[in-house]
């Protein structure tokens, strides 16, 4: 298998496979060589879903990226917040909760690149004193989904599916689980979850299409038009979800 690039070797944008859907085959032949599924094939719309990312900041200005409203929850955040939020989860899940399996031999990064992308003083976002513009952000984003494609090219649809990690995990998870029909076993009393590797890789993907589906809202609000259409995925379409608009 491959190794995994680190964040910074490449800014380049994801290359794209089309399709969004989960394969339950767990092998496919090349020439006369029965080759074992990688994790591309249980999640491949993380070579499509930094496109639409892309497309949806393009040409916004920096008034439009960084207009707020408190009229409801979704709308407190930025689309530049948004998109520095979905960057840091991407590295947070990777770096802290899955590193000592995901980069064996470390991910290529001193202790404090880590704390700029993972866990910085800026609530659950890239720290706002180094990644201050737009570019900065998707930069960092671009590099956290190559991070992402990485690992799933490099570790076996199998592997991937007996791997795991515990994490707390607050009372939001009581709809979001409903999203999962495997890869986290869930306690509701201790508020543990035991997670795969197809669960967690599954859980950010459906974090950024959700928070893609927050960046049209904010569009909309200030009269903007989406770019593009959202798979019908993850979290905001669950029952209970908060759908509203401005």
């Amino acid at each position: 298998m491959p190794s995994n690039p680190t964040p910074f070797d490449s800014r380049s944008a994801p290359s794209e496979t089309p399709g969004t859907q989960i394969s339950e085959r767990r092998w496919r032949l090349t020439g006369d060589v029965i080759q074992p599924l990688t994790g591309r094939s249980l999640l491949p719309g993380f070579w499509e879903v930094g496109a639409s990312i892309h497309d949806e900041i393009e040409g916004l200005t920096e008034e439009q990226l960084n207009w707020t409203s408190d009229r409801f929850d979704w709308s407190e955040w930025s689309i530049s917040r948004q998109t520095s939020h979905m960057a840091s989860m991407l590295y947070r899940w990777m770096l802290l909760r899955w590193g000592d399996q995901l980069f064996s031999e470390g991910p290529g990064l001193d202790e404090a690149q880590i704390t700029a992308l993972a866990a910085s003083d800026t609530d659950r976002a890239l720290d706002e004193n180094i990644f201050k513009s737009i570019d900065d952000i998707t930069g960092a984003l671009d590099n956290g989904l190559a991070l992402a494609q990485g690992s799933l090219d490099s570790h076996t649809a199998d592997q991937m599916r007996s791997m795991t990690i515990e994490a707390e995990q607050g009372p939001h998870w009581d709809l979001m689980i409903n999203a999962h029909p495997t890869g986290i076993d869930r306690n509701r009393e201790t508020g543990i979850s035991v997670l795969t590797m197809e669960g967690t890789f599954r859980h950010m993907y459906f974090e950024l299409i959700t928070h893609l589906f927050n960046i049209q809202r904010l569009k909309g609000a200030q009269g903007l038009e989406a770019a593009t259409d959202l798979p019908r995925v993850g979290y905001y379409v669950l029952d209970g979800w908060d759908v509203s608009e401005a």
